[in-house]
């Protein structure tokens, strides 16, 4: 799945890191899982992307050029509150974890010019790695690779007889 989605944004000179992490994340051992693990990623990288762009706006209004403050530790923990809020509110707690890696990549690495462009894109490439794991999953489920598999070692075993 990481591969599969690594490869377009290679094609097209993006960086596929966070693709490839919603790909990997969307992973589980049967579809059921995948929505499971890929859903608590999208959820939260889109709710923690969005406290995130609030949060650095108003961290941008006290610190106008950004750089490392006290302030941001403030603008952390109103954050993750706010996250927790709104993961309970919306049923969907598994997205606390991934939302709080979002909302500190926003908070303390993501250059003041762009930070509203690069939560967008972190967002929309957590999508995108999340559905390449997620058809992978509907057109390879597991019991049919295990039959696959079962069925190249009969014919292995044949042929070496």
């Amino acid at each position: 799945a990481a591969t599969l989605c690594a490869l377009p944004y290679l094609l097209f000179g993006a960086d596929p890191s966070f693709a490839c992490i919603g790909a990997i994340f969307g992973l589980g051992s049967d579809m059921s899982m995948s929505k499971l693990n890929g859903g608590n990623r999208f959820f939260g990288t889109v709710i923690g992307g969005f406290i995130g762009i609030f949060l650095y706006r108003l961290y941008l209004l006290l610190v106008p050029q950004g750089g490392r403050t006290l302030w941001q530790l403030l603008f952390l923990f109103v954050g993750i509150v706010m996250l927790i809020m709104c993961c309970q509110l919306f049923k969907w707690p598994g997205g606390i974890q991934p939302g709080g890696v979002v909302l500190c990549i926003i908070l303390f690495n993501t250059p003041v010019e762009t930070y509203i462009s690069y939560s967008i894109w972190r967002m929309i490439d957590t999508g995108v790695g999340v559905a390449i794991s997620l058809l992978l999953n509907y057109l390879l489920p597991r019991e049919r690779v295990i039959r696959f598999l079962e069925a190249a070692h009969m014919r292995k075993r044949a042929s070496a007889k």
